[in-house]
């Protein structure tokens, strides 16, 4: 058996994310994984792949332990994945998620029912301060995706919506599909003379922050009329509650139009628009031209950032990231551990599942910049780096 590398005192998370190619293991908090214990996993592809996901050992927690969270529905069919197989590999954590809205996850995780929180809008000052000094809070992004202008129209294969357009049809000037404006848009595209159903978010939402915070940075109307944030007054249209509900209603009603998750269209087969960005492309909504929006945004220090409008010829205009919301203090050293062992496996394992899903990886430096921020959660651990044992301070 091989000696172990030189015992340094680091932070266990910016370690274990910096050496993705090894595998460092969550011993740090306690436990120990034996390194014969591997096995082969499908991903959501349905690719055999080595991965130490479905290696079983258990977290030093004082026996089996429960984590909740709330909030944004965006991500929930990723999160789904991670705590699932999360729970496969540490057998005594369980992670239970509701997709509720990032309004009420927001507002879950600052009255303290929750042991995390989960928003595809980053929260604002305000918020922040009325979570309690005592606990604090730190903004993790754990992957990114787009929203899209899904549509129902059975014999209209592609379509392309121009900025003002898309914003003229959620105001409710431009109300049906054979518009002058959109034909002008779509030559050779036969468009039906049929009423547009708008469809949007019910609930508080960080999808519907993120998508009026764009219209309201293109269209100064809008910016007047309705403005941006988790709930707006929708000029006209049908609500739904969560991504599942607006995705369900554009599948039911014919002629309609409304915003969702990449992912979630993907998944449900939905057809979506390719939109007009900054620099007048239009941009059909991939998982690559999302990587190419978020390469045109520098992550700031307190990993808080609102992409509006972003540049680039290749930029799909509408991405953002989606945030956990997490404690720098928990009221024990095992709930902090699991919150740890939640957090490295999404910015690990859990990024391989990412583009699968119709979501987008971060980049390493992202990475980086997030697993520094998440060593505040818990004290420094002695980790025997490559030895897969170590000591707590």
């Amino acid at each position: 058996m091989p000696s172990p590398l030189s015992v340094t005192k680091i932070h266990r998370l910016t370690a274990s994310v910096s050496v993705l190619a090894l595998t460092i293991s969550l011993a740090a908090c306690g436990g120990q994984q034996n390194p014969d214990n591997t096995a082969t996993k499908d991903t959501p592809s349905g690719t055999a792949t080595d991965t130490t996901a479905s290696s079983t050992t258990k977290l030093d927690l004082g026996g089996n332990l429960k984590l909740s969270g709330a909030g944004a529905s965006f991500p929930a069919p990723l999160y789904d994945t991670w705590f699932t197989d999360l729970n496969k590999k540490y057998p005594n954590l369980q992670v239970d998620y509701a997709s509720v809205g990032s309004g009420a996850g927001v507002e879950q995780f600052i009255k303290g029912t929750v042991d995390f929180g989960a928003s595809d809008v980053a929260m604002k000052d305000e918020e922040i301060q009325k979570v309690p000094a005592d606990k604090g809070v730190i903004l993790l992004p754990v992957t990114a995706g787009s929203i899209v202008l899904a549509y129902n129209l059975p014999d209209v294969a592609e379509l392309k919506l121009p900025r003002a357009v898309y914003t003229d049809i959620l105001l409710g000037k431009i109300t049906s599909w054979d518009d002058p404006q959109i034909a002008k848009a779509n030559p050779g595209v036969k468009l039906p003379k049929e009423t547009i159903t708008v469809v949007y978010r019910s609930d508080g939402s960080g999808t519907t922050g993120v998508f009026t915070k764009h219209l309201s940075a293109i269209s100064p109307e809008w910016k007047t009329k309705v403005g941006e944030g988790k709930t707006v007054n929708w000029p006209k249209g049908v609500g739904a509650k969560g991504n599942e509900g607006v995705t369900a209603q554009i599948q039911q009603t014919q002629g309609s139009i409304g915003y969702v998750e990449y992912g979630y269209a993907k998944q449900n087969n939905l057809k979506f628009a390719a939109l007009e960005n900054k620099g007048g492309q239009f941009i059909v909504p991939t998982e690559e031209s999302a990587s190419k929006t978020l390469a045109s945004v520098t992550l700031p220090p307190d990993l808080r950032v609102f992409i509006s409008d972003p540049e680039g010829a290749d930029s799909y205009p509408i991405v953002t990231y989606t945030w956990i919301l997490a404690y720098k203090k928990y009221p024990d050293a095992a709930k902090a551990k699991a919150v740890e062992a939640a957090i490295e496996y999404a910015l690990t394992e859990g990024q391989k599942n990412a583009a699968a899903l119709g979501y987008v990886p971060l980049p390493q430096n992202v990475i980086t910049k997030v697993a520094a921020a998440a060593d505040q959660i818990s004290p420094e651990y002695k980790i025997a780096v490559g030895s897969g044992t170590s000591a707590s301070k």
